[in-house]
């Protein structure tokens, strides 16, 4: 499983983008995805996740401001982005697994990750 992410960029505060990570795989549908994020200094952090079921998950701070989606037909992930915050600044990875349900926040649970795709949001 390869995985490509992209779309990052610099934004304002209050601005959108949106992730998207094209894998090389098979079975896409058959595979749990997630974006996870890691800030200066910070350790990485679950952010938003989507099971082979359609199920999604969210981390409390972006529920409402970000959506998480997927399309089969294209092997492609994606993360909608709105209403971003300074503190969303971060490098943003993709990764695919089949985690338990339980276990679909642990990064641990993802065998495969993307590069990374920087995005930096200003005040």
């Amino acid at each position: 499983v390869q995985l490509q992410a992209s779309g990052g960029g610099l934004v304002q505060a209050g601005g959108s983008l949106r992730l998207s990570c094209v894998a090389t795989v098979g079975t896409f549908s058959g595979y749990s995805m997630g974006w996870f994020r890691q800030a200066p200094g910070k350790e990485r952090e679950f952010v938003a996740a989507v099971r082979w079921t359609s199920a999604t998950y969210y981390v409390e701070s972006v529920k409402g401001r970000f959506t998480i989606s997927r399309d089969n037909a294209k092997n492609t992930l994606y993360l909608q982005m709105n209403s971003l915050k300074p503190e969303d600044t971060a490098v943003y990875f993709c990764a695919a697994g089949r985690p338990i349900a339980s276990e679909t926040t642990n990064a641990r649970s993802y065998g495969y990750w993307g590069q990374g795709t920087l995005v930096t949001v200003s005040s």
